[in-house]
């Protein structure tokens, strides 16, 4: 199947992809992300002129984003935690709950159909984006973070939907802690802890949920070892991990230098262009 695509098209196609991840690994560090709404787009449009049929193509996108997000997240996490923003606390909270519903996503998705997980993209985002964008300081539900009981269940619904978008849980993550108070570049700094939570388990149970499809599609290398195993896709993995490592600091840097405003306007307009792109796919 690969064969059959001239190398200059190979050549743009992996040109982009390397473009894409250095914009993941700035994403990360600048919105406490672990850049999934980039690279699930991106990889969509790729895995679609390489002929992975639909009804496979998002779930192989999203698995593949999880991966890429390992790496991308454990240097975002590390680039915060030395400035001392990471509110270790709700990361150790959040912890076990966050992985069980990782697990419970990963599971979902070697049933779902391929809209859900559009789905889950375009509502989560719009949410997230109006908040920021228009949300007034006394949008709040409280001062302080709820206690462990109510915090455990944020995580597993947090774990379940970032396994479900293919992200770190840093749109949803700070979403909850500005509800309550905590200041942008808290929530954001923190939110980074989780994309190492997520992404780990979630890779793996992608590995997991798409192992039984690959079988049904013999004829899609993308699909197969070595190009993939199960939802992951090792060639998209391979393409965008280093810019993606190498730009994070960069997005850490740049997210302190900016004011708290800024931030919110940045990051909801950021996730409005999510939301767009997948409303459109959806709706075509």
């Amino acid at each position: 199947m690969f064969a059959a695509i001239p190398t200059s098209e190979l050549v743009m196609l992996a040109g982009a992809l390397l473009a894409a991840g250095a914009v993941t690994g700035i994403l990360a560090g600048v919105f406490g992300v672990g850049g999934g709404a980039v690279v699930v787009p991106v990889l969509y449009e790729l895995f679609r002129v390489v002929g992975v049929p639909e009804e496979v193509r998002m779930p192989l996108c999203v698995g593949t984003s999880l991966a890429v997000i390992i790496p991308t997240s454990i240097r975002s996490f590390n680039a915060h935690r030395a400035r001392g923003k990471v509110d270790m606390s709700i990361v150790r909270i959040w912890a076990v709950p966050v992985i069980l519903g990782v697990g419970l996503g990963s599971f979902i998705a070697r049933y779902a159909p391929a809209d859900l997980f559009k789905a889950v993209f375009v509502v989560v985002a719009g949410i997230s984006a109006v908040r920021l964008l228009f949300g007034k300081d006394s949008w709040r539900l409280g001062t302080e973070v709820p206690g462990k009981i109510v915090m455990s269940v944020y995580g597993v619904v947090i774990g379940v939907l970032s396994s479900l978008m293919g992200i770190g849980g840093g749109q949803l993550s700070s979403l909850f802690m500005t509800f309550y108070g905590r200041p942008i570049h808290q929530a954001v700094a923190t939110s980074s802890g989780l994309g190492v939570l997520i992404s780990i388990p979630g890779a793996i149970g992608y590995v997991y949920a798409g192992w039984p499809r690959a079988a049904e599609y013999p004829d899609v290398a993308a699909l197969q070892f070595p190009m993939a195993l199960g939802y992951v896709s090792l060639i998209g993995f391979a393409l965008f991990v280093p810019t993606s490592i190498f730009t994070a600091p960069l997005g850490a840097s740049l997210a302190h230098a900016l004011s708290k405003r800024r931030l919110e306007i940045a990051f909801g307009l950021f996730l409005l262009a999510v939301c767009a792109r997948f409303a459109w796919s959806l709706l075509s």
